[in-house]
């Protein structure tokens, strides 16, 4: 009896790690590289918002590591992160070069799993993926809803830089709000940092000053000063890749979302399906990693139900292949 006792107890306890360790293989260990630091309240905070939703949802292993934008850090803190963790997500155009390297981390750790969020390489190889979003689609949608609430004629954008993917956003915006009307003045102003709100803000105010009343803020933390500028001058501004209408529900009409924490969660909670080595995955609008949202029910809403409805109806279009929306990525390959 005894014995037939022991068995059985036997039997349940091994049955009770079969799901604890199947779990565990559908969640490897996961680390976020990030260029800058978190605290912007947009892509780098959205990066981790996804694996602190893995870790909620998973019991995953996740850590993140901070570059501060100091280049020295970005080939040492892949390294680092490879060292202990299944895959690495190096977050930021800024690993470009260390990524490239022949010699690098890809090289020296070639049974773990990278993801570069927001850029692409020449050559990619199987241990990698990259991840390039059509932030040039939902532009397009905030530029549309911008141009439409103008009563001066004249829109802005800040720009974190003059560089490929901050044009991306640009010349979407530009061409949704010429696509409303297109008499639309649309300015630009390059803050070169990510991280300085006091820069941004001075570049909202230009613009403000110079005659637009709403402001796309594409720079990061940086963009928070023209949150800043929006309420000082009472005008108008778009939030950009988490909805970050709550910062300023009077003055920020709309954000446009770039879910870059909902895709690196999909790709370490279902690497067999979410991983694809050696290629570029486009999250656009018509696989729903990009779209435009409004805040909650409760906040003012500077955009009527009608505009709303135009926005869908535009989203749709763009999703069917009726409406192709520029990119700056395809115009740099011209």
């Amino acid at each position: 009896m005894k014995k037939t006792l022991s068995l059985i107890l036997a039997a349940m306890l091994l049955l009770s790690l079969v799901p604890a360790c199947a779990e565990d293989a559908k969640t490897p260990s996961v680390c976020i590289v990030v260029a800058e630091s978190l605290g912007d309240r947009s892509f780098y905070d959205s990066a981790k918002s996804g694996i602190d939703a893995l870790a909620a949802d998973y019991g995953t292993e996740t850590n993140v590591i901070e570059c501060k934008g100091d280049g020295s850090l970005y080939e040492s803190s892949l390294f680092e992160a490879a060292e202990r963790y299944d895959i690495v997500a190096a977050v930021g155009w800024q690993f470009i070069d260390a990524l490239a390297d022949e010699n690098g981390v890809l090289a020296a750790y070639p049974d773990k799993k990278f993801i570069f969020v927001d850029n692409t390489l020449e050559v990619i190889p199987e241990n990698l993926m990259c991840i390039s979003y059509a932030q040039n689609e939902g532009s397009f949608l905030a530029g549309y809803a911008a141009a439409n609430l103008s009563t001066t004629g004249a829109v802005g954008v800040v720009g974190g830089e003059d560089g490929i993917v901050i044009n991306d956003f640009i010349v979407g915006y530009e061409a949704g709000a010429r696509y409303a009307r297109e008499d639309i003045r649309v300015e630009r102003q390059y803050a070169n940092t990510y991280d300085d709100p006091a820069k941004g803000k001075e570049c909202a105010l230009a613009l403000y000053n110079g005659g637009c009343d709403v402001v796309f803020a594409v720079a990061g933390k940086t963009g928070e000063g023209v949150f800043e500028a929006a309420k000082e001058v009472n005008r108008l501004a778009v939030g950009v890749d988490g909805d970050q209408k709550y910062i300023d529900p009077d003055h920020i009409i709309c954000s446009m979302v770039k879910e870059v924490g909902k895709s690196i969660y999909d790709v370490v909670a279902h690497p067999d399906e979410f991983f694809k080595g050696g290629q570029v995955w486009t999250a656009n609008m018509a696989t729903g990693y990009i779209d435009v949202v409004y805040g909650t029910e409760d906040m003012p809403q500077q955009i009527s139900p009608q505009l709303k409805e135009e926005v869908e109806a535009l989203k749709a279009k763009i999703i069917n292949g009726d409406i192709v929306v520029p990119s700056a990525f395809a115009a740099a390959e011209e």
